[in-house]
């Protein structure tokens, strides 16, 4: 390596490769996040530790691992990325703001249940601003946040979401997500007024795939009631799922953001006993861009929105 040199300068497209290298573990996976090839990512990471004089990556059998360069260099990114949106946020503040667009990433039941109202409050809010959704889920959702394709984040708090503490986003949370037991109407248990879970272990389920958020919590859900689910059918689109517990082919835990959809179905929702299964709902921008005033507004909305959904989805307080 060249010795570090006082003038040095980061390519900002190089340093979110690095970003991506952290936090998928792989040049394998952060060539499919970033849609480059494995190569293409290997040869960014060369090119950055040419500029800069000092080795980022080193051998780890078959794969490689960060060098402590490296992570020296992105505890730097995180404050630099969060300075870049501030710096956003300023301009967009100086101006007149309410105008051009917005994408916001979000989750299918989130979609469902939660955006709609928040739609309609920032069309009459913002008229002249645009705002695009896609559906989206940790981790891709937040590569895309990184990136720029995405503005707002809408996620669940589940494992492939980042922790509460990441320095590279502002977070609030806006709602508890209270999951309940869609039954086949002739259930044993249809009748019950709440349904303990541990006696649902030998029925087959339906369940999302271990990918997506709702997925992934059914099972710990499952784990944390001493049973692993005999998965029947993977299923992630809701009305599918409704259909088949309609048709007596399993058992599900449905979030009540989408319960609009299971009001004319003919089956049983019924809660869990004793301490309902939930998940964490939070909105997320890029650290330093919380100033932005329009994405300030979608948050609000957002916050609005999930305060004004009523019983059945808690509001945090």
């Amino acid at each position: 390596m060249e010795p570090l040199s006082p003038a040095f300068t980061i390519d900002l497209r190089r340093l979110t490769v690095l970003r991506e290298v952290q936090r998928r573990g792989s040049l394998a996976r952060t060539a499919e996040a970033l849609h480059l090839t494995p190569s293409a990512v290997s040869q960014q990471l060369a090119a950055l530790a040419r500029d800069l004089g000092v080795p980022l990556t080193e051998r780890d059998g078959r794969g490689i691992r960060l060098t402590g360069q490296a992570r020296v260099l992105l505890a730097h990114a995180d404050v630099i990325a969060a300075q870049l949106e501030r710096a956003h946020a300023d301009l967009a503040a100086y101006g007149e703001g309410g105008r051009g667009s917005v994408t916001v990433g979000c989750f299918s039941s989130g979609i469902l249940g939660l955006l709609p109202t928040a739609l309609r409050a920032l069309r009459e809010r913002l008229p002249r601003l645009r705002v695009d959704v896609v559906e989206a889920e940790p981790p891709d959702l937040f590569t895309a946040l990184d990136g720029g394709q995405v503005d707002v984040a809408v996620a669940v708090d589940f494992a492939a979401a980042p922790p509460h503490t990441d320095p590279r986003y502002t977070r609030t949370d806006l709602l508890t997500d209270i999951l309940d037991v869609a039954l086949p109407p002739d259930h044993p248990l249809a009748g019950r007024s709440e349904v303990p879970l541990r006696e649902l272990a030998r029925d087959p389920w339906i369940v999302g795939s271990g990918s997506s958020c709702c997925g992934a919590v059914t099972r710990s859900v499952c784990a944390a009631a001493g049973f692993t689910p005999e998965i029947r059918h993977a299923v992630n689109d809701w009305a599918a799922l409704a259909g088949l517990v309609e048709a007596g082919q399993g058992i599900a835990l449905v979030p009540r953001l989408v319960r609009s959809l299971y009001v004319h179905r003919a089956l049983a929702l019924r809660p869990a006993e004793g301490e309902p299964p939930s998940r964490n709902v939070f909105v997320a921008v890029r650290a330093g861009a919380e100033g932005d005033p329009v994405l300030a507004a979608v948050r609000e909305e957002l916050s609005r929105s999930a305060a004004d959904l009523g019983v059945g989805v808690g509001e945090r307080g």
